[in-house]
């Protein structure tokens, strides 16, 4: 297939690896130039587009077969997620209609669950999106979803971490993850090369219409996290205060369950353990000082 790679950023840019790897023609966009033109590094061709900008729709590849919409936001604000789940979705639906592009996978977030009782969430379950960014990731599902002119699907990411982006271990380290009121959370993960995996497997096997899940098979409790980081880099677990308490956050448990028998996929990291791990053996953290 030619399939365009629309926000090759951090996932993006590991997913058009692998496309390339397997012998697809993959066109990658990045907005920035001199970040695109690094992207025939890896075989793609480069495109710098503002995926917001609605003349974008008219310069997208005119053999393409398939979009990959996996843009992240650029910021924290409400405005930056609607440019980037809305805008850029809406212009690169009308761009994928025009073209008669045959398949259209969005990477959207686990984010539109906002539970907080520990409950389970599963590929069919309604979005129950807390706060206005949750709103807007549930808005751009509605939006994919609800239109028939190009056959989409939706892919939802639980908690990516992986190669530079280990963010365990970091925010253990920094003391951000830690021990303390509402550490009895449900945490989700995910690690990049099971995400990439997964978005190829809907690219090919997927069904229009349909949400998947790409999430590990053994979402874990805050506390247990802090606890297995902490020992496996031989520090302290960090602890917080009551004084300190922050609003509680999502606590639900995201299943996959579904998804990988669907599509016939096996986890090469089935819990967050095995996949720190890996990325520990590859860049182990400095040596604590005594």
């Amino acid at each position: 297939m030619h399939v365009l790679v629309a926000g090759a950023g951090w996932l993006g840019a590991s997913l058009a690896r692998a496309l390339v790897a397997r012998g697809d023609r993959v066109t990658a966009v990045r907005r920035d130039p001199a970040r695109a033109a690094l992207l025939a590094g890896l075989g793609a061709k480069p495109l710098a587009l503002d995926l917001s900008d609605p003349a974008s729709a008219d310069r997208l590849p005119r053999d393409v077969q398939a979009v990959v919409a996996c843009q992240a936001a650029e910021g924290e604000g409400v405005e930056a997620y609607r440019r980037a789940y809305l805008d850029a979705n809406r212009i690169l639906l009308e761009g994928a209609r025009r073209l008669g592009v045959r398949t259209f996978v969005y990477t959207g977030s686990t984010g539109v669950f906002g539970q907080r009782d520990g409950s389970d969430v599963y590929e069919a379950s309604a979005p129950a999106p807390v706060g206005a960014a949750s709103e807007v990731l549930a808005e751009a599902e509605a939006l994919v979803l609800g239109q028939d002119a190009v056959p989409a699907s939706v892919l939802r990411l639980s908690g990516l971490y992986g190669p530079e982006r280990c963010w365990p271990v970091l925010r253990v380290q920094s003391g951000r993850l830690c021990l303390g009121p509402g550490d009895d959370a449900w945490m989700n993960f995910c690690h990049r090369e099971d995400a990439v995996a997964a978005v190829s497997a809907v690219l090919d096997r997927g069904q229009p219409g349909r949400v998947y899940h790409a999430s590990d098979a053994h979402p874990a409790r805050r506390r247990e996290v802090v606890e297995w980081v902490a020992a496996r880099l031989g520090v302290p677990a960090p602890r917080r205060g009551p004084e300190a308490a922050t609003p509680p956050g999502p606590s639900r448990r995201v299943h996959a369950e579904k998804t990988r028998e669907e599509l016939g996929l096996s986890l090469r990291f089935p819990s967050y353990r095995e996949g720190v791990e890996a990325e520990l053996a590859l860049a182990p953290p400095p040596p604590v000082r005594a």
